[in-house]
């Protein structure tokens, strides 16, 4: 969360105190030729999906009249399916939950894991959702350190889990909005660390966020959830899949995790609609992650031409990239301007120095890095 503005007098309400001076979480959406802000997936669904779609969804709509599976088995078997497939681990239905997007799976973890009186901790830069999402809870927010290359910096991480012994740990990877990716090692220290510093509790839960793991040079970390109760892999269908005006997100973890959440969940929470539609993506799954490898392609390519055209950049595993610095005059703020003016939208995070580009087709990536080689020209004139 952002400090607040007037365009949101909320202190004149009788509103939570941790909620006050806040603003919403959300990223402008301007009309520019080139919108590469918001780490969607730039290519539209094929329409041999989009027919399917029709399909599974006019079968569902002849239902309406009643409740949807609210356990929804098929599509978890289907996610399942799909994680045993492409994560480099199996797992079951029984292993496997999904929600409206991977942000009421965090909300669903923190109000089972969480809640007043209890504590969740994270390293930011991250996404900035799991700190929104735990003082929405009433969890208390600490963040952690990381290391001026945007790796978590362990020795530090650990030793302040044991000093603050939080009930949740958030691991993003590749992490938003640095791109970085963690490795296994420093995801099971900072585990052990975690379930040491909570054992009288019975340990802390981990959420791995994954929700760019289909973009990354590296394995999912799916396979560290064997034999370790309190880990959990969170996923989303909005990014490889495509399908951000979806709203799926899943998670896989022990099947106690599965049932503790079901004890928060709305009732029938996923609607019949929504489920149709997932279970047609998913029956093509082969087709959305070919797009997953040309937009890999062209991060790395992004990556190569925003170094050559002498910025700084973070080596990236997501469908994004960040790059900078921009420290003169303006800083970030006034490179995003510059751009901007230029008729692309790219992400200000708020990282100092730093701004954010998502993967977009070869046209708007091309259109792009137009527009930062002229601001480079500028800026060392």
């Amino acid at each position: 969360m952002t400090n607040s503005s007037d365009a949101f007098p909320w202190d004149a309400l009788p509103i939570r105190d941790e909620l006050r001076g806040k603003t919403p979480y959300g990223a402008p959406q301007l009309d520019v030729p080139v919108r590469l802000n918001t780490n969607e997936n730039p290519y539209p669904l094929p329409e041999e999906l989009v027919r399917r779609i029709a399909e599974r969804v006019a079968d569902a709509a002849r239902d309406l009249n009643r409740y949807p599976d609210r356990d929804a088995v098929e599509l978890r078997t289907e996610l399942a399916r799909y994680l045993s497939r492409t994560g480099g681990h199996p797992v079951t239905e029984e292993q496997v939950w999904a929600a409206n997007g991977s942000n009421e799976i965090l909300q669903q973890l923190l109000q089972a894991f969480g809640g007043p009186g209890r504590a969740a901790l994270g390293f930011e830069p991250s996404y900035s959702m799991h700190g929104l999402i735990s003082r929405g809870t009433g969890t208390e927010w600490i963040s952690g350190p990381r290391n001026d290359d945007f790796t978590i910096d362990v020795a530090a991480a650990r030793a302040l889990i044991a000093e603050r012994r939080p009930d949740v740990v958030f691991i993003c990877s590749p992490n938003n909005p640095t791109g970085t990716a963690v490795a296994a090692d420093t995801v099971l220290a900072l585990y052990d660390a975690a379930q040491a510093a909570r054992a009288e509790t019975g340990g802390a839960l981990v959420v791995i966020d994954e929700a760019y793991g289909e973009f990354s040079h590296r394995p999912s970390l799916l396979p560290l959830i064997e034999g370790r109760r309190n880990l959990v892999v969170s996923r989303t269908m909005s990014k490889a899949f495509g399908a951000a005006g979806l709203r799926l997100g899943y998670l896989a973890a022990d099947p106690a995790v599965v049932g503790a959440v079901q004890l928060v969940r709305l009732p029938y929470h996923l609607s019949a609609v929504t489920q149709a539609t997932a279970l047609a993506a998913l029956e093509h799954t082969d087709t959305l992650l070919s797009y997953v490898d040309q937009l890999k392609a062209e991060r790395d390519r992004l990556v190569t031409e925003l170094r050559a055209a002498g910025c700084e950049v973070v080596d990236s595993d997501a469908n994004f990239v960040q790059f900078g610095r921009f420290d003169g005059a303006g800083g970030a703020h006034a490179a995003w301007q510059a751009l901007l003016d230029r008729g692309v939208l790219v992400r200000d995070n708020g990282v100092p120095g730093w701004l954010r580009v998502s993967a977009g087709t070869p046209d708007e990536n091309d259109a792009f890095l137009e527009a930062v080689r002229e601001l480079m020209k500028e800026q060392s004139a």
